[in-house]
């Protein structure tokens, strides 16, 4: 294998990889956000982890190809998160060099992002990224097409972007450089929350916005996959994780029928 993966099984094999390392730092949040890369070619298809699997479950063979329209590319039984691709098809296709993009919501990396002065340059980290951090203005949770260019117009060249009030992205050439820019800034905020009482003001959620999240964020119906009509069982650690919080009872069908309607909707939209 050569130095710098070039073909489509290399890199799904470096990226599925990173999602285990990611897994091993704590750099999860069960089955959301995503690192995707670009497959070389015109075409500009990228990979990115199935929506209903953890980190700890993305393999090689089961990373989703998907077009700049979300549409899955190939064979796969697994849907994929609109918010994202929505936000990284949006960079993969606006940043030439943006071959690979990774996006936490760590807890030091949000409580910095909701500091109205962001990232404090007071420290070996954060000096690492001085004129190199990007920063965009929270709109709510990333599903619609139209953010896409203000993404874009915010991030320029800065390899490094906080979204206010959301969490830390990163984008790069390679999957190893991605990474080691992410690194960066997710130290820094460490360190700064770890200072005590660095963080200034913090950035309100306006009421649209709220209640915009609200609505969408504690859907738990859209969480659940089950094997019905083609859609692989929901992982157990999920599984064990919704019936312990009371969403799910233990061994009952964890897709419901307004699910199966509302997934079918999704894909018509997309198609």
């Amino acid at each position: 294998m050569s130095a710098v993966p070039q073909t489509e099984a290399e890199l799904r094999v470096q990226l599925a990889a990173c999602y285990r390392v990611f897994h091993l730092l704590g750099w999860t949040e069960l089955i959301y956000n995503h690192i995707t890369v670009r497959i070389p070619g015109p075409e500009r298809h990228f990979l990115i982890n199935p929506f209903g699997l953890h980190y700890s479950e993305v393999k090689a063979s089961n990373l989703v190809k998907i077009d700049l329209e979300g549409r899955v590319i190939g064979d796969s039984t697994w849907p994929v998160n609109p918010a994202g691709f929505v936000l990284h098809s949006a960079i993969h296709q606006g940043i030439e060099g943006a071959h690979c993009v990774m996006h936490t919501h760590t807890t030091a990396g949000c409580a910095v992002a909701c500091s109205q002065a962001g990232l404090s340059m007071d420290n070996f980290y954060s000096a690492q990224l001085h004129d190199r951090v990007g920063y965009h203005d929270f709109e709510g949770i990333t599903v619609h097409a139209d953010e896409g260019p203000r993404v874009i117009r915010s991030i320029g060249q800065r390899p490094a972007v906080i979204l206010r009030n959301h969490g830390l992205l990163a984008w790069g050439d390679t999957l190893p450089y991605t990474f080691a820019v992410l690194w960066t800034p997710a130290d820094a905020c460490i360190v700064e929350v770890g200072l005590g009482g660095r963080l200034d003001a913090t950035n309100v959620l306006t009421q649209p916005v709220a209640c915009g999240i609200a609505s969408l964020g504690l859907d738990h119906e859209g969480f659940l996959l089950a094997a019905e009509d083609g859609v692989p069982d929901m992982p157990p650690l999920d599984r064990i994780a919704f019936e312990k919080a009371g969403i799910a009872k233990p061994g009952s069908p964890l897709l419901t029928q307004k699910y199966s309607a509302s997934m079918a909707n999704t894909v018509a939209t997309q198609a």
